[in-house]
């Protein structure tokens, strides 16, 4: 069967997905692998640990589905129980994996611990399967074919923890499944910002709507477009031939708010560019309280261009950390554009960077000194200018004040990226 005909569903097994209590990051990191592959995902299943309903929910995903793939219960306490009941569907016998429990037995001498009994129960796999082993924990995983009436489908074991279960999925279970492909999908992912989705959207309808092979598809988040361009490629066929046309549009038509391509986010975006021109950066924040540094060092290699970041949240610290004068502040307030530019000044001569940026605002819950929540000022300080942006972020939301802090940081690292730009060491 051809690699862009197979299905696929998701089952994920642990009451604790079921009830809210553990945050479900394993199915989207194996949605997000089965369509780099090609494979066609059409369902998705969280199911307890309750050895019928997931037989039924297992049944159900088989008579749908070619492949699935399961998450969860495959530890050693009496609760895990996918592999028995998959096994139990299947047709299959469970038997001693020897590989396995070499594995397990190693890695409980790795970490200088005895394994328990139940421990072996992680190496009984069923009958003619192929496992996966994990290099981070001791649940392997394994790939088992049906018999009689689900010959034909297959079923992927995958552990729950996912610091377990993606590496798996990315080193072993993707090339597993692509083995054979005549096709494959790539994509270019682009990111905008200062454009609203439904804008964008009215920009390249008649390129969304026309495109099959690339598509061109947008995902929003908040202040932030993202459009993924992605191809399915045959076997000797160019992805750029089919990819770089599209791009090209797009750039032609909103091109004035693309801010890079495969970046991933602002914050990596500027990173990487203040690495490739060898520029530093400081930070001097109020109401993001240290947002906009924690976002820049989030990103490997932060360390060769973040020079320095302070959270001044009174008037008192901002003018004893940062040397903001006070006849600034007693004339413009704390919330202005003139304190956000000698807060952006003050960072980048205090600690030698060639960029200062800076947040001053208002996230709520109240006005304050007559401003309105919402008002911030973003500044920026470099060797060419000294700036300062006002925003009028509008929420009515629960957590308006979160959403502020949040699009006042993009906004500073957006500022900070537009002008590393321009820039020459």
């Amino acid at each position: 069967m051809k690699q862009n005909q197979i299905t696929a569903e998701i089952l994920c097994v642990g009451t604790e997905l079921l009830m809210g209590n553990t945050v479900n990051t394993n199915a989207a990191a194996i949605a997000r692998g089965l369509a780099e592959i090609g494979l066609n995902l059409y369902h998705q299943t969280v199911v307890g640990d309750n050895p019928e309903r997931l037989r039924e929910a297992l049944e159900l995903a088989l008579s749908r589905a070619d492949v699935v793939i399961t998450t969860g219960g495959l530890g050693p306490t009496y609760d895990d129980l996918t592999k028995e009941t998959i096994a139990q569907v299947l047709g299959r016998r469970l038997v001693p994996h020897e590989e396995s429990q070499r594995w397990v037995a190693e890695y409980f001498r790795r970490i200088g611990r005895t394994p328990c009994p139940n421990n072996q129960k992680q190496a009984m796999m069923p009958e003619e399967a192929v496992v996966f082993q994990n290099h981070n924990g001791t649940a392997p995983g394994c790939a088992v074919a049906g018999t009689g009436r689900w010959a034909g489908k297959q079923v992927v074991m995958l552990p729950g923890p996912p610091r377990e279960c993606e590496p798996m999925l990315r080193e072993q279970v993707l090339p597993y499944l692509q083995a054979g492909s005549d096709t494959r999908l790539v994509s270019r992912c682009l990111y905008f910002y200062g454009i609203g989705e439904s804008d964008l959207a009215h920009r390249l309808d008649r390129l969304m709507r026309e495109s099959t092979n690339p598509t061109v598809a947008p995902y929003c988040k908040p202040g932030e477009v993202m459009l993924r361009v992605t191809a399915r490629v045959a076997e000797g066929q160019s992805a750029g031939a089919l990819l770089d046309p599209v791009v090209e549009e797009i750039r032609r038509e909103a091109g004035e708010w693309l801010y890079g391509i495969n970046v991933g986010n602002l914050q990596t975006a500027l990173v990487h560019l203040l690495l490739a021109k060898e520029l530093t950066i400081a930070t001097a924040e109020s109401c993001t309280g240290g947002l906009v540094a924690q976002r820049i060092t989030s990103v490997p290699g932060a360390s060769s261009v973040f020079e320095w970041g302070v959270v001044t949240y009174s008037c008192e610290t901002k003018r004893k950390l940062l040397g903001v004068s006070q006849k600034t502040l007693d004339t413009y307030g704390a919330v202005s554009p003139q304190t956000a530019m000698a807060m952006a000044r003050r960072a980048r001569v205090k600690s030698g960077a060639d960029i200062g940026i800076s947040v001053t605002g208002n996230a709520g819950p109240e006005p304050s000194e007559g401003k309105p929540v919402g008002l911030v000022y973003v500044g920026l300080d470099c060797d060419r200018c000294t700036t300062a942006q006002e925003l009028h972020i509008q929420t009515m939301a629960h957590d308006g004040r979160e959403y502020i802090r949040e699009m006042a940081a993009s906004r500073a690292l957006h500022l900070a990226l537009e002008t590393a730009r321009q820039m020459v060491k």
